[in-house]
Parts: C-alpha cells; sequence; structure tokens
C-alpha cells in the first residue's frame, strides 16, 4: 500500500503571538515542539512544528506565527476542523483541563458514533479530541501531567468546509483513494485504507456558506502524506492530467512539498516521509535549536534579534 496516499502528513494553521502558541500546544495540550525554524518565504516569522517524540506523519501541527496579524475567518475553500484522537475515557481529563487553561469547550457530543470534544485554541483555531471506535495504538508524546492514558495520539481527522463537495470528493476517491464511509447530515466522512490512523477527511457541504479569510485562527493547507518522491511525482501527473494545476517538487528541508488547490478552494499539499526531523538535529534534541533553511543561514544573527524569544 505503500504507492498511495497514507492519510494525513501534517496540517498548517496561522496564529497571532508566538509564545502564546508556544505555551498552549506545548503545555496545555502537551505536544513537543519537533522544530523551530522559519517561514521560507518570510524568514522573520517562526514556523514551528509540534508533534510526537520524532515528528511521525500523521501527527505534525505547524505553524506560521504572524504577530498583529488580526482574527482570521472559518469558512468554506478551507479547512475549518483538526481531530486528533485520545484515549477512551480521557475527555474528563481534557474537559477539566482545558478549563483550567481558560479555554471555553462545548459540551461531550457524539459524531459518527465516536465521543469528541470540540474547543478552540488561544487564537480561536477550531480543534476537537476524538474517541475513535478503534483504539489508536499510536505511542503518544508524554509530559509530567499528560500520560499515556490521556495525551493525544496525533490526527484523527481534518473536516473541510465547502459550497458543494463532489469535485472535491472525486479528488478523494479518484486521485487519491479515499471510499464515502458515512454521512450524517451535510457532514460527508472519506477514509483510507493505506492506513490505520489519521485517515479520514470529513467534508461539510454548506451551500450559503462564506468563504473564509486566512488570518490568526485559521488553516492554511492539509497536507497528504507518500512514501518518497517517485510515489510523490506519479501523483503530480495524476493531478496535472484532471486539469489541476500543481508546483514543481519543493525541498522543504523535512519533506518534500507539491502544492495545489482542490476545486472546493482548499490548499493541498502532497508531502513525503523522507527525510524526517532529524535530518539536522538529533533526537534527544528535537525543537531545542533554531535551524533555517541553507537559503537564509546568513540571516542567522539578525534572526537571532529579531525573532521572539520562546520561553
Amino acid at each position: 500500500m505503500n504507492d498511495t496516499i497514507l492519510g494525513l502528513h501534517h496540517i498548517t494553521a496561522i496564529a497571532g503571538n508566538a509564545q502564546q502558541n508556544f505555551d498552549f500546544y506545548t503545555k496545555t495540550m502537551g505536544l513537543r515542539l519537533v522544530k523551530k525554524t522559519v517561514n521560507f518565504d518570510d524568514p522573520e516569522t517562526y514556523h514551528l512544528y509540534y508533534g510526537d517524540e520524532t515528528g511521525s506523519a500523521g501527527t505534525i501541527l505547524t505553524f506560521f506565527p504572524w504577530d498583529g496579524i488580526g482574527q482570521g475567518t472559518e469558512g468554506v475553500g478551507m479547512a475549518t476542523e483538526i481531530g486528533y484522537a485520545v484515549p477512551q475515557g480521557s475527555l474528563d481529563f481534557w474537559l477539566d483541563r482545558l478549563g483550567q487553561a481558560n479555554i471555553k469547550t462545548k459540551d461531550i457530543a457524539e459524531r459518527f458514533g465516536e465521543q469528541f470534544l470540540a474547543f478552540k485554541d488561544p487564537d480561536g483555531l477550531s480543534l476537537s479530541l476524538i474517541v475513535p471506535r478503534e483504539e489508536d495504538l499510536r505511542k503518544p508524546w508524554e509530559t509530567d501531567e499528560i500520560k499515556n492514558n490521556t495525551a493525544t495520539k496525533g490526527f484523527h481527522s481534518t473536516t473541510l468546509t465547502l459550497q458543494k463537495i463532489d469535485e472535491t470528493a472525486k479528488v478523494l476517491t479518484d486521485i487519491f483513494g479515499y471510499r464515502l464511509l458515512a454521512q450524517e447530515g451535510n457532514r460527508y466522512r472519506f477514509i483510507t485504507d493505506a492506513v490505520e490512523n489519521a485517515s479520514i477527511v470529513d467534508l461539510l457541504e454548506t451551500p450559503a456558506g462564506i468563504r473564509g479569510r486566512n488570518a490568526a485562527g485559521t488553516n492554511h493547507h492539509v497536507a497528504f502524506r507518500v512514501k518518497d518522491e517517485a510515489i510523490q511525482m506519479e501523483f503530480r501527473e495524476k493531478i496535472l492530467s484532471k486539469n489541476l494545476n500543481i508546483t514543481p517538487k519543493i525541498d522543504r528541508d523535512y519533506f518534500y512539498s507539491l502544492y495545489f488547490r482542490e476545486p472546493g478552494g482548499v490548499l493541498f499539499e502532497i508531502a513525503t516521509e523522507n527525510p524526517g526531523f532529524t535530518v539536522d538535529e538529533p533526537l534527544n534534541e528535537l525543537g531545542t535549536h533554531l535551524m533555517l533553511p541553507h537559503q537564509h543561514e546568513h540571516l542567522r544573527e539578525d534572526l537571532h534579534k529579531l525573532l521572539p524569544k520562546l520561553s
């Protein structure tokens, strides 16, 4: 099954204050900062990667924190929810923990037979903690306060909000190899059988919905995982054959990327597993150094002064 899309690779979102973002995801949510680098196109802005111990594909949430960017608006043409898998019986723990952090939560609810807890991060990004039907056996990153029996395991799913789902669904089924699993109201659940986790994409059809505006608290793009560059380039040809525009291969240091905008307006990426996050830092030091793309290395001294210190 390695010659197909292997579920979600990472999701990238926009934040405001970098310290607030770092505190929430490493302290409140208990994720590991696996890479502290900069935006390739705007090196005076961080690119922060949070995930499990190694930054495994399917666990990686990344942020561009632009201080002062203002509040974005979730809407059609973007990913509007990120779902994390959590263990059975852990939602009460999270209700209490998020409440102590002054994060407002909705009531525990059920969707497709799975309990979930919905809330927003400090910038307004929509998140949910979901207890999957089948136990998620991935090993989480643990902290002093968040252990294996409560920690997030990585992505469960993401939700795309669209005016019409038909053409986006064709990308998922005809190109990516997903299948329609179930429908509840205007929510359609697609799943790939190629992987056990991070395998679900929900399409939410809202014909009268307002188009979203990217700024703090919104998702920038959704990245899907492939094994390597050879398979990635096969998918590039498939996408071109559907008359969709797609970028050439781009080296992102920790993976190789292709980008295209699917017909509903969501920016998709296809990212490789290789070379991974230990290419420039040992495993035990991931996220502890400022790692710069080679083209920005000459700016290191200036960036150390310009970028906010994360403590």
